[in-house]
């Protein structure tokens, strides 16, 4: 079954950085838009950014200027690299995988980390 695996999470102090992966496995990962989405507590998830199969991307506003999302097909893996972290950033970040046509995604990840304190 298709499994996505995301890494990379942590404690950072505001205004550091971190870089998130995610790694997918048993799905053809060049065909799907991939998402970085997040969740604080007591909060919705939420958008980070997406990248489409051919490399349109968009981000949220409050990470935009901030945050840049990658792939790698070679790897099958999505990134996420978070500059200028804000103790607001914190939450638990999972990617997503969007089929073609596909509006939500269909596969999720795990989730990993990410605390922004000093």
């Amino acid at each position: 079954q298709v499994q996505l695996v995301e890494s990379g999470g942590g404690l950072v102090q505001p205004g550091g950085s971190l870089r998130l992966s995610c790694t997918a496995s048993r799905m053809m990962f060049s065909i799907y838009a991939m998402g970085w989405y997040r969740q604080a507590p007591g909060q919705q998830r939420e958008l980070v950014a997406t990248i489409s199969s051919g490399s349109r991307i968009n981000y949220a506003d409050p990470v935009k200027g901030r945050f840049t999302i990658s792939r790698d097909n070679a790897k099958n893996t999505v990134y996420l690299q978070m500059n200028s972290l804000k103790p607001e950033d914190t939450a638990v970040y999972c990617c997503g995988a969007v089929a073609p046509g596909g509006v939500r995604p269909l596969y999720w990840g795990q989730g990993t980390q990410v605390t922004v304190s000093s």
